[in-house]
């Protein structure tokens, strides 16, 4: 399967959610915001979201300040 991360292709081997591919990326824990197919999703659907074949995906590292 191959989607877009972050505007760049990206295989992927098997079916997986949003956090299987945050985990995959190492980005687990960290604070992230993520685009669907221009859509966000809210943190509290990553683990049932599932990406398909084609699938735009956009990951955010949220940064504080101020």
């Amino acid at each position: 399967m191959q989607i877009q991360l972050n505007g760049e292709p990206y295989s992927l081997t098997q079916a997986t959610t949003l956090a299987e591919l945050v985990e995959r990326l190492g980005l687990a824990g960290k604070r992230l915001a993520i685009e669907l197919n221009l859509e966000i999703v809210p943190r509290s659907q990553h683990a049932e979201t599932p990406l398909n074949d084609g699938d735009r995906v956009e990951i955010v590292h949220a940064i504080g300040g101020g």
